[in-house]
Parts: C-alpha cells; structure tokens; sequence
C-alpha cells in the first residue's frame, strides 16, 4: 500500500473516530440537560428553578450536574406527599385514642370507670346496658331517654371503696 494511501486512510479513521467521540459527548451533554430537567420538574412546581436547573447543566456541562445535584430539593414531590400523608395517619390515631378527663391515662372503649384515678368515663343504659358516654340524653342503641344525661355535669367520680 503506498503512504500516502495510509496516511488517508489514517486520517479517515481518526475523523470517524472523532466524529463518534462528538456525537457521543454531544447525547451525553443533551441527555444530562434532559434528566436534570425532569428531574427538578418531580422535586418542585417552581419554573424558574426548572429552567435555571437545564441552564446550569447546559452552559456548565458535568460540573453543572454536579453543582445542581448539590443544589437539588432533597426530595420529590410525591416522597413529600407520602410523608405528609404519613404523618396525617399518625396523628389521626393519636387523636382517635381515648384518654381519661381525670388523669390522661390511656382508657378504652369498653371501660365504665378509669382504672388509674377511678373517674366516671361511661355509664351503661339502664334499658339495653349498652355504654353510653356521660353527656349523652338518648341511648343511640335501644333510643331510649337516659336518666340524668345532662351535658353541663363534670364527670364524676364514684366512690372508691376502703379496705375495713
């Protein structure tokens, strides 16, 4: 083959090297704008952060991902949500507990008096025996009036037995 056949063909192989190494960084640094831009759109609603996220990435190249990942909301909108509606659950079942008026004590729902300070919690209907919150004036299982039920009684206390 004659030099100057292999210098050309030389050449050409460098250029097709090249070429690919170009076209390569190119869909490298296109593809990182594109994440980093969909990637702020999950974390805020923000626009300007979305476009100033593609621009930094687009003018800075790698070193542009690296400053936005540092700069990035911790979380996605939907991680935000979900631990939003977490928390919501806990609260709603630390709301749903029944706590004595007396002492705080954690009580039940089937419970007439609280075992810790003995205050009244509930009294049962004197027709079914169904239990009935103090202030209550209608049984709402059997529907019949209740002795006594006024709303603006404190709870009351029974009286605790002694030991003789």
């Amino acid at each position: 083959m004659p030099p100057n056949l292999q210098l050309n063909a030389l050449g050409n192989l460098f250029l097709y090297l090249t070429t690919f190494l170009g076209a390569f960084l190119a869909a490298l640094w296109l593809s990182l704008i594109f994440w980093a831009y969909r990637d702020v759109r999950q974390r805020t609603d923000d626009r300007l952060s979305h476009i100033l996220a593609a621009v930094v990435v687009s003018v800075l190249g790698p070193p542009g991902l690296v400053i936005y990942l540092i700069l990035r909301p911790p979380k996605t909108q939907d991680e935000v949500y979900q631990h939003t509606l977490e928390e919501e659950a806990l609260l709603s079942e630390i709301e749903q507990r029944q706590l004595c008026p007396g002492c705080g004590a954690e009580t039940r729902v089937d419970w007439q008096v609280c075992p810790q300070c003995h205050t009244r919690l509930r009294k049962p209907c004197a027709n079914c025996g169904h239990l009935l919150e103090l202030t209550w004036q209608l049984c709402p299982a059997c529907a019949s009036p209740v002795a006594g039920g006024r709303s603006d009684q404190p709870a009351e206390r029974p009286a605790v037995p002694t030991a003789s």
